[in-house]
């Protein structure tokens, strides 16, 4: 007999797959579930039953291919934070400068939005993991006396990483690589022993 298991890995494998080539070839606004299925070559029902739409079925195939390779590679520790941040910043900015790399992005936040289950796998899954790679060189920074004691690191992951996309979501201004440096500058001298301020002080 036919091993289901095998064939169902193929099918979610083949789902995934189509998913990626229409999302390149099409963008997010015309990516259907039927297309997905006509591409990986399986009935409608079988995405809906398994994913219940196109934003999960999007999400998994950019988790895989995420983690293909064993998920984002660990920042590099020059002992420069800066500039071991830099290219990161960067980068995080070119994409959402870019329209069509960023249009899907736009629309998996778009549906974060109508749907809290979707908008916690997203995090978990998908942003979490890239997140991470940010805080842990912090943390080392940290730990070498380049960051102040007594930071908390999630927070200052969305002091570096937030304002970029408050800006993309918003469209307050451009997105230049000069943009990106003035805010990895500003988010470090907050950072950065020395520096006085807390959220209780603040307060006050």
């Amino acid at each position: 007999m036919p091993d289901a298991t095998r064939r169902s890995e193929r099918s979610r494998n083949a789902i995934l797959q189509a998913a990626m080539d229409l999302l390149q070839e099409k963008g997010y606004a015309d990516l259907t579930v039927e297309g997905i299925a006509a591409r990986a070559g399986v009935g409608k029902q079988t995405i809906y039953r398994w994913w219940g739409g196109r934003g999960p079925v999007v999400l998994d195939a950019l988790v895989e291919q995420h983690s293909g390779s064993g998920g984002p590679p660990a920042l590099p520790d020059t002992g420069d934070l800066e500039a071991d941040l830099r290219p990161v910043i960067r980068a995080i900015v070119a994409e959402l400068a870019d329209n069509r790399l960023s249009a899907t992005t736009r629309a998996l936040t778009i549906e974060t939005l109508s749907s809290e289950d979707f908008a916690g796998r997203m995090r978990d899954r998908l942003l979490r993991p890239q997140l991470d790679t940010v805080k842990n060189r912090l943390r080392s920074a940290r730990a070498a006396g380049q960051v102040r004691a007594g930071v908390d690191l999630d927070q200052a992951v969305e002091l570096l990483i937030g304002p970029m996309y408050h800006r993309w979501m918003m469209r307050t201004g451009p997105l230049t690589e000069e943009y990106a440096d003035g805010i990895l500058e500003l988010a470090l001298a907050a950072l950065r022993p020395g520096a006085p301020l807390t959220a209780s002080s603040d307060l006050m």
